[in-house]
């Protein structure tokens, strides 16, 4: 099925747009873009160079994808940003490609992104993640599957957050929040397990507790947090996410959250 796209839109003739997708009066799309199928753009709505979107997203007012990155490195670059399926990108959301050449700034499926929310550039994002009223997420940060990010919270560069996670409102952190947990306070701490969001994902009660006396012995225990990892994998029974858990820990750059 043909597109509906209004004549007061303006969209580069180079643009890709898929079939039965809905472009509003006041849109603008540059070059090199890709729209997927089923995609609905509402008014003033900027898609720029170098953003390819999948299908079925929809896109409200005010709006940029693939803006500039915000960063001193960037020297005009030809890279990417990449967008799922099936995502909700509501009012003022700025995201933004990746910084350098064939870099690639990414979101996932299934993201709901609230008004006024910032992904900057080289940020990879999962699935079924929620980001709330104004929250902004700086430059080269990771974000596993099923987070929750209330309103407000502020995550800086190079951090990760892990499937599973919820970030409270007003939060800001400089460190990696590990999966399955809470995170909240000033300053950031564990704030116990995210148990609404494991059961959604059908974690068991059993797993559960196992996970709760992983995080015990990481975040009460006396050992330090990599020796911790040891004990986990000695002392809890194994799963995948206690893997994954274990797994994350390890791979820590900028070292986790503490407790609060």
């Amino acid at each position: 099925m043909a597109s509906d796209i209004s004549p007061r839109a303006e969209i580069s003739p180079k643009a890709k747009i898929g079939d039965n997708c809905k472009i509003f009066p006041f849109v603008y799309i540059e070059d090199d873009v890709v729209i997927g199928d089923g995609c609905i753009i509402f008014p003033f709505v900027s898609i720029l160079n170098g953003t390819r979107m999948g299908a079925r997203n929809k896109v409200h007012q005010g709006s940029v994808l693939g803006a500039l990155p915000q960063d001193f490195n960037f020297r005009g670059e030809k890279s990417e940003l990449i967008i799922g399926d099936n995502n909700i990108i509501r009012e003022n959301v700025v995201v933004n490609r990746a910084t350098h050449r064939g870099g690639q700034t990414v979101i996932g499926n299934e993201n709901c992104l609230m008004e006024g929310a910032h992904i900057s550039h080289d940020t990879k994002v999962g699935n079924s993640c929620v980001f709330g009223y104004g929250t902004k997420i700086a430059g080269d940060c990771e974000i596993g599957n099923g987070v929750i990010f209330s309103s407000s919270v502020i995550q800086n560069a190079k951090t990760r957050v892990g499937e599973g996670a919820m970030i409270q409102a007003g939060t800001t952190f400089s460190k990696d929040v590990p999966p399955y947990i809470i995170a909240g306070g000033m300053p950031v701490g564990y704030a116990g397990v995210n148990t609404t969001m494991c059961r959604t994902y059908g974690i068991s009660d059993k797993v559960l507790r196992h996970i709760a006396n992983a995080y015990r012995l990481v975040f009460n225990g006396q050992a330090s947090v990599f020796d911790a990892c040891n004990q986990i994998e000695e002392q809890v029974p194994p799963s995948d996410e206690i893997t994954n858990i274990v797994d994350f820990i390890r791979a820590t750059e900028q070292g986790i959250i503490g407790k609060i």
